[in-house]
């Protein structure tokens, strides 16, 4: 169900330590088989791959006419794409960065736990206190 609902949109945002403290990105991604991948330059996200480092990976949707929403977020091993299955997964799916950057490089989340919340519209949510 992560993937199907994570799939649905096209940005999330990326959680990692950078210099010893939380750093959030906007990153665009897409979801290939059980990891998160994105392209990214040779700076800090791509620092924390090269490390291996535990991140966290979160999307999710929102009406704010409905009140309705939900949220996805996935812990996992942030690693560098070799440029050989990198090569292979740009002929399959359209992973690129929507900022310009010189030698892009593919990064993936491979995603060991997955949490989710899911808000439902007011006449469906129970009551407290009845």
């Amino acid at each position: 169900m992560f993937a199907r609902l994570l799939g649905s949109v096209p940005l999330g945002r990326l959680v990692y330590t950078r210099g010893g403290l939380p750093a959030v990105r906007l990153v665009n991604f897409l979801v290939d088989a059980d990891t998160v991948v994105f392209s990214t330059g040779q700076g800090d996200k791509f620092q924390a791959a090269e490390r291996g480092d535990v991140v966290a990976f979160e999307a999710d949707e929102v009406d704010v006419e409905r009140h309705l929403e939900w949220t996805v977020t996935a812990i996992g091993h942030l690693s560098v794409v070799t440029r050989d299955q990198a090569a292979e997964l740009r002929r399959t799916l359209p992973v690129h960065s929507w900022l310009p950057m010189d030698d892009p490089r593919l990064v993936r989340v491979s995603v060991e736990s997955v949490h989710g919340r899911r808000l439902v519209p007011w006449g469906e949510r129970p009551r407290t206190g009845a």
